[in-house]
């Protein structure tokens, strides 16, 4: 369950269609500095991520770190992205028309961060670097994960 103050900085950002800089200072500051962050806060802020095209570079450095640090430290297991934590972000950051530029980040920073990766996590990530670097838009498919 998300936060209240959460609740309505999305209401906020989402009636005025973007995202600024002193609007990341109060989510880091205000909002979220004194929060246990779950999944469900970072479903949040990805969606909101997806859905706002105005947005300060800011706002995607703090989400890149806060979601690699949530999931490569924080949850269990510690370092490690298991088949759990790697369907949850695959399944969220893949979500809609696709995964964002800092979706796209975020999945290589995890790669990047984690001691050991579950191989839907690595695919995830590499798929989406492989069509940055030919220049190619990166057209979402399914992707059936194994239990």
């Amino acid at each position: 369950m998300i936060s209240h103050e959460l609740r309505e900085f999305v209401d906020r950002v989402m009636d005025r269609h973007a995202i600024d800089d002193e609007d990341v200072k109060m989510l880091q500051r205000e909002i979220l500095s004194d929060v246990v962050i779950s999944r469900e806060t970072l479903d949040v802020l990805i969606a909101l991520d997806r859905a706002v095209m105005v947005k300060a570079a800011s706002f995607a450095d703090y989400l890149v770190a806060l979601t690699v640090d949530f999931a490569v430290w924080e949850c269990r297991p510690t370092g490690k992205i298991d088949r759990d934590k790697a369907h949850w972000l695959v399944t969220t950051l893949s979500a809609g028309e696709g995964p964002t530029q800092t979706a796209q980040r975020i999945g290589f920073e995890i790669v990047r961060e984690a001691q050991s990766c579950d191989e839907a996590m690595v695919s995830f990530a590499l798929r989406k670097g492989d069509a940055q670097m030919r220049g190619v838009s990166f057209q979402p498919e399914r992707l059936f994960l194994a239990s």
